[in-house]
């Protein structure tokens, strides 16, 4: 059987199954037991040859002229480039070849005994290096907690961040890096005088020692709300509904001081904890609104008393100062005259003393 080999191809020359020699592009002849396997130059994957085991290929003299071999070791990636540019990732340990011919091969070993990835790998690379490695991306206003195998490890600022997949598990746990604000929906509590109030909260605070309360403390909201709540409990029960809802700024400073104490143990800086709102059961409502409109109705009824007394003694002074003086008492008199006259369509009166006349007019004739 004639086999024509091109300048981009090898033959692999075997006779009975064992192999005779690499053959270079030209004519052949595979006769009497003879077999050729075409193998492509061009081919930038390693080179495997089907019919002979590479243990036995890398022996020959001409295949190592015309190849060039890279070892992977455990422990380690290999990163390949060809002609400067990078192609693939080597993850299997053992050994490749590669054709020489028209390609210039280079090797970058990295260690992945550790999951973290150098941070020299170019960012080019990792999307042909997705399949082997995970992404994690950390929030501009979020820290995050880095743990290979639930082991702390350390934290993570904003970025993004590749980690090898060596079989280590690599998990992270968030924490804001800003202040937080956070809602805390009271229970109902009972007064000192068994009125039941419920007290809604907001605290602000943020992170004091992130790598601390990382590896101490569990759930820290958790454990921030149920302070708070006992907090509440506390202060509420050793006061009298009227009185709490006078002193609503000592309820906010006595939490603000009991809970950043709280914080400095949970590894937080509590900037304030502050009373949002107390809702009132109905009834208590509903009496407190009528107390506070009698209220209102009373302070009302005193301005009134008080403004009708101040109207009396100006009168009486106004009549006073009348009576000890005659022509103010004219010049009033006119005034209540111009002001009827106003309302008033026409007034005849005849010669003599004119405002005698209109005096005697409108008050009947009466002198």
């Amino acid at each position: 059987m004639k086999v024509i080999i091109q300048e981009n191809q090898r033959g692999v020359l075997t006779k009975n199954g064992k192999f005779v020699r690499l053959l270079g592009a030209g004519k052949y002849h595979a006769f009497c037991g003879r077999s050729i396997e075409l193998l492509d130059v061009g081919d930038i994957s390693a080179v495997n040859a089907r019919s002979v085991p590479m243990s036995v290929l890398e022996q020959d003299a001409d295949f190592q002229a015309q190849t060039v071999r890279v070892d992977v070791h455990d422990g380690e990636y290999v990163l390949h480039f060809v002609d400067g540019v990078f192609r693939q990732l080597l993850t299997v340990s053992g050994h490749f070849f590669f054709w020489k011919e028209g390609f210039q091969h280079t090797f970058r070993a990295v260690d992945v005994t550790s999951p973290e990835m150098d941070a020299s790998i170019l960012p080019s690379y990792l999307k042909q290096l997705s399949p082997y490695c995970d992404v994690v991306e950390v929030g501009a206003r979020e820290r995050a907690a880095l743990y290979f195998d639930r082991k702390f490890v350390r934290f993570l600022e904003a970025g993004k961040y590749y980690f090898w997949k060596n079989g280590v598990e690599v998990t992270t746990e968030r924490y804001p890096a800003c202040l937080v604000q956070k809602e805390i929906v009271g229970q109902e509590i009972l007064t000192a005088d068994k009125v039941t109030l419920r007290i809604n909260c907001v605290c602000d605070y943020q992170i004091a020692d992130y790598e601390r309360l990382a590896k101490e403390v569990g759930d820290y909201e958790k454990q921030l709300h149920t302070a708070v709540q006992l907090a509440l409990r506390e202060y509420v029960g050793k006061y009298r509904i009227d009185e709490i809802l006078e002193n609503k700024e000592a309820l906010t400073e006595y939490l603000t001081n009991v809970i950043a104490e709280k914080g400095r143990e949970l590894y937080l800086d509590v900037r304030c904890a502050s009373v949002r709102d107390m809702i009132l059961p109905g009834e208590i409502r509903d009496i407190m609104n009528t107390v506070l409109v009698a209220e209102k109705r009373a302070q009302a009824n005193v301005i009134a008393r008080r403004e009708e007394v101040a109207s009396t003694r100006s009168l009486l002074n106004t009549a006073r100062l009348m009576d000890e003086n005659q022509t103010l008492y004219k010049l009033k008199e006119w005034e209540y005259v111009e002001r009827i006259c106003e309302k008033v369509g026409s007034i005849n009166v005849s010669g003599g003393d004119l405002p005698a006349q209109l005096v005697q007019l409108l008050t009947g004739g009466k002198k």
